[in-house]
């Protein structure tokens, strides 16, 4: 794929639910996968010693810089989110039901928090990057629950760091959120759009 000219910025990302969120706030993108190893990279970055807050940082420009590179002259938006659990460990996707069962146990009653965050590239430099961070309380939750919502809802679990979505279902997971909506879902919007209105892209 190569960028159109009606193409404001790429999304260097395979994510239906971060091209949706731009699409649906007026942002002419497309997506583009980066085929990046994000796994190993994770391995690399957390063995250093890397913070969470980091980590989503350097995920999220990585993928940025590897489609920056085959779209010259574009601007490319990578993004990424980590989840940390109250006791600082970092969870990530589920690969199976019974993986997403425990992540939730671990969940619940506790605050996690979600980290997201972007990096804007253009001409295979990071020129802009923004990190957010919510504040996820989840309720007490049943064993019973917690298996009949993954049994429900895994295909579309599945995709997400924290085993919900709060758009949907999820909501009834939580006792208290603090933070930014578009933040929790994956992408700290607002601030991509008003980069985007200063790079003069979108309307102001």
């Amino acid at each position: 794929m190569t960028a159109g000219g009606d193409t404001t910025i790429v999304l260097a990302s395979g994510s239906a639910y971060r091209l949706a969120m731009l699409r649906e706030a007026g942002v002419a993108v497309e997506g583009l996968a980066p085929g990046l190893d994000e796994d190993a990279l994770k391995d690399g970055l957390r063995g250093e010693g890397v913070s969470a807050r980091d980590l989503a940082d350097a995920l999220a420009e990585a993928k940025a810089m590897k489609v920056a590179r085959r779209v010259p002259s574009t601007l490319v938006l990578g993004a990424d989110q980590v989840l940390v659990l109250a006791d600082s460990e970092q969870l990530d996707k589920p690969t199976t039901p019974e993986e997403a069962c425990e992540h939730l146990r671990r969940m619940s009653g506790q605050t996690h928090r979600l980290i997201s965050a972007a990096v804007m590239a253009e001409d295979a430099r990071p020129v802009w990057r923004h990190v957010d961070t919510a504040k996820m309380t989840m309720r007490m939750l049943s064993d019973a629950f917690i298996e009949d919502y993954v049994a429900a809802h895994w295909d579309d679990i599945r995709h997400s760091v924290g085993c919900y979505q709060i758009e949907g279902a999820g909501a009834q997971l939580f006792a208290r959120v603090e933070g930014n909506h578009f933040t929790i879902i994956g992408l700290p919007l607002l601030a991509v759009l008003d980069y985007l209105r200063i790079r003069g892209k979108m309307p102001s």
